[in-house]
């Protein structure tokens, strides 16, 4: 039996931000200078840089972590753009907090601050770190953000940081220490 699947097409140009102003998921128009937009095109952006991460991994398991991260973006995305519902909870936390203890259990102690260096994919990381600890800031500024959400894009930059050494360490080795 062919399955059938009702598709309502959608044009990619509505017309409605030609005068510098968009819809939240609620039916509100806000400017597009809006904190909350700068927060969720932030957090847009990362799921962006992660995907290119994600490109450059040749391990399976990480890959499948960022493909895990990259839905939790979206759905981060929609609770900022006010979309009703649970998007982020206390086990995405902990799911991200369990990979940053594994990682950890395998990495030398840190004695010093790092570097953002290292191979293609190792910088790449950091790239998504950095990027990942604006969207936190941006979040900070907005009205109205869930707890839980904050503690997750928090450990989420705690996660990338944690997978650049973790790389590193496992393909190249070597950290380069800040020198003063």
């Amino acid at each position: 039996y062919p399955l059938t699947i009702n598709f309502r097409v959608m044009k990619i140009y509505t017309k409605t931000g030609d005068q510098g102003e968009t819809s939240l998921a609620n039916g509100k128009r806000v400017p597009k200078t809006d904190t909350r937009l700068e927060a969720y095109g932030t957090v847009d952006e990362l799921n962006s840089l992660i995907g290119w991460l994600r490109s450059s991994m040749s391990a399976q398991e990480p890959a499948e972590q960022l493909g895990w991260i990259q839905n939790k973006l979206f759905n981060l995305g929609a609770s900022l753009s006010e979309a009703p519902g649970e998007w982020i909870t206390e086990e995405d936390v902990r799911r991200l907090e369990q990979w940053i203890d594994a990682m950890q259990s395998v990495l030398p102690a840190q004695k010093a601050f790092l570097l953002p260096y290292g191979s293609e994919c190792v910088t790449r990381c950091h790239i998504c770190r950095t990027v990942c600890r604006r969207a936190e800031r941006r979040m900070t500024a907005v009205d109205r953000v869930d707890a839980m959400e904050l503690k997750w894009i928090n450990r989420l930059s705690d996660y990338l940081f944690v997978q650049a050494r973790y790389i590193g360490y496992m393909g190249e080795g070597k950290e380069e220490k800040w020198q003063k």
